[in-house]
């Protein structure tokens, strides 16, 4: 018989699966504050600008413990890189391929990570991870299947998941054992400064940032940055540490669903049979190894 996961383990899924429901509502306020005027730089300046003061102010508010200089310089550079490298990917891919094709791909990440995390973190490969592993990979072929994309929408959206896919690798040792708030302030805060040099460059270049022109374009924005970015961060760092990278990976599958699920019905994007089964065989992996999966390491 599989062991039963302890509380700390179902308190991490429902921390993943805040966060992918998070992150998945990102592409369609991303559509949003583009069909408003945002352009990328604009929207990921913003994105993640607004986070950083949002968690500074409350890492100050709640004394929260920072890590040594050394660690938090690493993680730092998680955020400067890593995560500045996979939204400028994920948010380009956008421009060129439908949102639930470009969250569909980026989701090909947990078949990676997988693989990484049994490499380089020791971390089992047991019949359960293997099958729902299978599920999701399954689910998210079918789920491809029904979207419409140029090829480089398509190829910046898989570029995204192999960035995303060393990053949580190497986050996962990084941030072992520090707390998930300043650890998100960190990637956060270094995510701003690598925006902030990259929109004074394009300024130097006479490429200014396009701002939303509207309303509804700014409350986009605000939703990106506290919605998918401060809460979707918090909840997937939380996680990440009960889980280990390989199960959160997996469970962050959840994300594509809720993606297509929105796009279907505020974006007027079509849902096809392909996608619906997609969707099942991945809501099939997730509870799976939810209910029947053992701690991650070894």
């Amino acid at each position: 018989m599989h062991p039963v996961p302890p509380p700390s383990a179902w308190a991490g899924v429902a921390l993943i699966a805040v966060s992918a429901s998070a992150f998945g509502a990102m592409a369609i306020f991303a559509r949003a504050a583009a069909a408003s005027g945002a352009d990328i730089f604009a929207m990921l300046l913003f994105r993640f600008f607004v986070a950083a003061i949002l968690l500074l102010v409350w890492c100050r508010w709640q004394r929260v413990r920072f890590p040594s200089r050394r660690r938090a310089l690493g993680i730092a550079l998680m955020g400067g890189v890593g995560y500045v490298g996979q939204s400028l990917c994920f948010f380009g891919a956008l421009q060129y391929a439908q949102a639930s094709l470009v969250a569909l791909l980026l989701y090909l990440y947990p078949v990676f990570v997988t693989i990484l995390a049994a490499l380089f973190l020791h971390e089992r490969l047991t019949s359960v991870t293997l099958g729902a592993l299978v599920l999701c990979s399954l689910g998210t072929a079918l789920t491809v299947g029904g979207g419409h994309g140029q090829p480089l929408g398509m190829a910046l959206a898989v570029a995204s998941a192999l960035i995303y896919s060393g990053y949580i690798v190497v986050g996962a040792r990084l941030t072992k054992g520090v707390d998930a708030r300043a650890t998100a302030t960190l990637v956060c805060v270094a995510a701003t400064v690598s925006f902030g040099v990259l929109a004074v460059v394009r300024v130097a270049q006479g490429l200014p940032l396009q701002w939303p022109t509207g309303s509804g374009g700014w409350a986009a924005l605000v939703a990106i940055a506290v919605c998918s970015t401060v809460i979707a961060i918090l909840t997937f760092f939380a996680g990440l540490q009960r889980l280990g990278a390989g199960r959160a990976s997996m469970l962050s599958t959840l994300e594509p669903v809720v993606t297509v699920l929105l796009a279907a019905m505020l974006l007027g994007e079509t849902l096809t049979v392909a996608q619906l089964g997609g969707g099942v065989l991945i809501l099939a992996g997730v509870i799976w190894l939810s209910a029947r999966g053992a701690p991650a390491n070894s």
